[in-house]
């Protein structure tokens, strides 16, 4: 079939997070995002199916119970095999239906997703009624969860008689759903004409999905053994790799990709990458886009934000520094801020840089760094306060709470443990210098939404974090090193203090980039076109293991 003959009009979404719904990072942003821009384009259409979980009120959100085709009195509900080794099992689905934003949006409901109080982990509730389910471990069943969604989702594009032109699927959690298609007979009849793409999110090894017990996997699943053995990586059974025998697979950014197929850098992943290069597969790079509309600070009011104020105009940045006294005044205060948890407190008179952080609080991300290089700050008097918004590891979490109860650090390092939208909008808005130290980043959106509010990222250079280009839009430095981090601190300080116009025009131009470059309208489009590469190469992946 011809990429350039190949129209696509009809796109399935298959994820565990979206927009508002439910989230646990970035994934939430980009699957709604594009799916928004993809369905903002007159005459296609675009539905979204993800779990239901526990912690969502579907009819909050406009939600309703899909009905019947054949009996519009009655709810819509319909049973996928589940079966455990030596075990045949069903279970049962019911449906909620929602347009939002031009999206058909669908959850699945069921006991095994209502269980669930988080997307991927437990919570200290779930805890307290069961030990064995410690707070911030993995779903002791997350392969189950990955299935149901996958069988359910496939059931109710039967239920419905969609074929549509492509299923995207979103990270390894959704990424076996091309095999189940093709090595099921009749599946495979149905969905002749449908493409598959399995975006690769995060690469990192504890995000594969994979399954050590082979004979569970095969049961589960219900694919021949010859798609098991072939779909490992190492000795796990491995969705991903699973994923690449039928299907198209992109990452989310060109350097991440070709960090994973041509660098030492892969040994992060277990060598998921090498291992496609062995099979002969490329894995392509998009760099997710933003939507800018959705963190736009002339819309102070609309976002929370103390004044508004557009960094694309140098002469109406003032509203910015009233965001940032806001915010100071906030956190001088005793009790919480927002709807987190708030330790330690920035002193209100010292007009110092506020360099930010926010986000998952992991190695990965780099806070063990990020903890390191404000020790040596604090030691060495370099004048900035600091502010940290997320939750993670426990061990983290502890850290940062005795540097904030430090002689040194009070006044200046304010933890804020949990998360808050409209708090993340004020912090974004008041900082000066957003800091991402990760040690691997496939994308980054946080460098993005920062800049898109003034505030200038400080970058360890990996992964999609090479789209901030240093000393134009953000600063960046190689050597991901705690020393490394407060150097490049220390220069982005001296432009604030001895060239503010400079400083303007970096806050200008990185906005300028992504308006240009970045806009989920622009990059759209290029996911259009791996659908189509998609779906033309559909007919040789179909074929590669049989």
């Amino acid at each position: 079939m011809k990429k350039d003959s190949i129209s696509v009009r009809n796109i399935w979404m298959v994820t565990r997070e979206y927009g508002n719904l439910a989230g646990a990072g970035g994934v939430k942003d980009v699957t709604a995002q594009l799916a928004s821009a993809l369905a903002a384009w007159t005459g296609r259409k675009v539905s979204v199916v993800m779990p239901c979980y526990g912690f969502m009120d579907p009819q909050s959100h406009n939600f309703q119970p899909l009905q019947h085709n054949d009996a519009k009195d009655q709810p819509m509900t319909f049973q996928v095999d589940m079966n455990y080794v030596g075990e045949e099992r069903r279970e049962t689905l019911q449906v909620w239906q929602a347009r939002l934003e031009r999206v058909n949006v669908y959850l699945l409901d069921s006991p095994r997703f209502r269980e669930k109080d988080a997307v991927y982990t437990y919570t200290a509730k779930e805890e307290e009624i069961d030990p064995f389910k410690r707070q911030g471990e993995g779903h002791y069943d997350y392969f189950a969860v990955n299935l149901l969604l996958q069988k359910g989702a496939l059931q109710l594009m039967l239920q419905l008689q969609e074929r549509p032109d492509i299923i995207h699927c979103h990270d390894g959690h959704t990424a076996v759903l091309p095999a189940i298609i093709h090595e099921t007979p009749w599946l495979a009849t149905y969905f002749k004409n449908t493409g598959c793409l399995v975006t690769v999110h995060n690469a990192g090894m504890g995000y594969h999905q994979d399954v050590d017990d082979l004979p569970f996997a095969h049961a589960l699943t219900g694919l021949p053994w010859r798609t098991i053995m072939a779909g490992r990586l190492g000795e796990s059974f491995n969705p991903l790799i699973t994923a690449s025998l039928y299907a198209t697979l992109n990452t989310v950014s060109e350097n991440y990709a070709r960090e994973l197929q041509e660098s030492v850098d892969d040994a992060q992943t277990g060598w998921l990458g090498h291992r496609l290069v062995e099979m002969g597969k490329k894995l392509e790079g998009i760099t997710n886009g933003i939507d800018p509309n959705a963190f736009d600070p002339k819309k102070g009011k609309e976002l929370g934000l103390a004044a508004s104020f557009d960094p694309l105009k140098s002469e109406a940045l003032q509203g910015k520094e009233l965001c940032k006294k806001a915010l100071r005044e906030e956190l001088a205060k005793d009790g919480p801020a927002g709807n987190v948890h708030k330790h330690g407190f920035l002193q209100e008179d010292l007009q110092f840089p506020l360099l930010t952080f926010i986000g998952r609080l992991s190695t990965q991300k780099g806070v063990d760094i990020l903890i390191q290089a404000a020790l040596a700050m604090l030691e060495q008097q370099v004048k900035t306060q600091l502010v940290v918004l997320g939750s993670g590891s426990a061990e983290l979490e502890s850290q940062l709470k005795t540097l904030v109860e430090s002689d040194q650090g009070r006044g200046r390092i304010c933890f804020l443990s949990g998360y808050d939208l409209t708090l993340a909008n004020r912090v974004y808005s008041a900082g000066d210098f957003f800091l991402i130290p990760s040690r691997y980043e496939p994308c980054g959106l946080t460098d993005f939404i920062a800049q898109l509010f003034g505030n200038i990222p400080i970058v360890h250079q990996v992964g999609g974090l090479v789209k901030v280009i240093d000393g134009k839009t953000g600063f960046g430095y190689s050597s991901n090193t705690a020393a490394s981090l407060l150097k490049a601190i220390q220069r982005a300080v001296a432009v604030k203090n001895n060239d503010p116009q400079l400083l303007k025009n970096m806050q200008r131009q990185a906005v300028q980039t992504i308006l240009a470059t970045y806009s989920w309208k622009r990059v759209k489009d290029r996911y259009i076109t791996l659908y189509k590469q998609a779906i033309a190469q559909k007919d040789e992946m179909a074929g590669i293991i049989i």
